[in-house]
């Protein structure tokens, strides 16, 4: 995590987002050649009211405290949302912190207990997307739903699941810019420094989304996906926080096709796993008379 390990978060942030302003967006006359993606520091400034050489200072890490009012007519001119917004005020609020004590993410013997009784498809995740746990209508689902995966390096790097989503490419915006505003300050976190370095290494589009600098949350929608058996599913999403885990769940509109085909996938996978002990039995050592 280069920028976030620079020193100059803040600054990093400031850039990134006035290169994906256009001049037309901002309200500006397109004229001539321009040696830079979408604005020029100096535009920035005079849309913010602020003057250029304050701008280039904060830039480059040479004030770090601006004003409230000052970051909010920054983000104003950067056209940032409200969770980008609040983003930008934190990165500029920053303060040196203790390093945090790292414990290992715990899935609670209920939530094992709940992922067990539900009947739609069901798993626990971590805040890097770690697969903690599922139930079998999760992994009849998507088999990288088993725990051990990674969600957002499947979505990056496994053919199969590239083409299980509809919206590939949105889905990828979504879950780079989600883990950008799970990391927040946490940037010396052991697990979130592996994943950007493994990801950084093995995939130009998260290298490209990572440069963004996209901050979003990723909690409810609804997503269409494609199985390999029983179709497409239109599914909502929910993320419930229990402790320091997220349970995930996806569950379609009632007596809807693709409720319909939810309990066919059931049928299978309940069909598969007695099958499967079956086989498991029939090969156990039988013991001697």
């Amino acid at each position: 995590m280069k920028d976030e390990g620079s020193g100059n978060r803040l600054g990093s942030y400031l850039r990134a987002r006035r290169e994906l302003v256009s001049p037309a967006q901002a309200g500006l006359p397109p004229g001539g050649i321009r040696r830079v993606p979408g604005l020029r520091r100096e535009e920035v400034a005079l849309l913010a009211g602020i003057s250029p050489d304050y701008y280039l200072r904060l830039e480059r890490g040479r004030d770090r405290n601006p004003s409230p009012q000052v970051l909010g007519s920054l983000a104003r001119v950067l056209r940032l949302d409200d969770v980008e917004r609040t983003y930008l005020l934190g990165l500029a609020g920053a303060r040196p912190r203790a390093p945090r004590r790292k414990r290992p993410e715990h899935v609670p013997a209920r939530v094992h207990e709940l992922l067990a009784h539900l009947q739609i498809p069901a798993f626990v995740e971590g805040r890097a997307f770690d697969v903690l746990a599922s139930n079998p209508m999760a992994v009849a689902l998507s088999p990288r739903l088993r725990p051990g995966e990674n969600r957002l390096r499947s979505l990056l790097l496994d053919p199969e699941e590239q083409a299980f989503h509809q919206d590939w490419t949105q889905a990828t915006a979504d879950f780079v810019a989600a883990l950008r505003s799970t990391i927040g300050d946490d940037t010396d976190n052991p697990r979130f420094v592996e994943l950007v370095g493994e990801l950084a290494l093995s995939s130009q589009r998260f290298r490209t989304l990572w440069a963004r600098q996209d901050v979003r949350g990723l909690d409810g929608g609804t997503i269409t996906v494609h199985h390999q058996v029983v179709g497409e599913l239109r599914l909502h999403r929910d993320k419930l926080p229990i402790d320091d885990v997220i349970l995930v769940v996806y569950y379609p509109d009632k007596d809807s096709d693709s409720d319909e085909k939810l309990r066919l996938l059931a049928a299978l996978s309940h069909t598969e796993s007695a099958q499967a002990a079956h086989d498991e039995q029939a090969d156990a050592p039988r013991p001697r008379a």
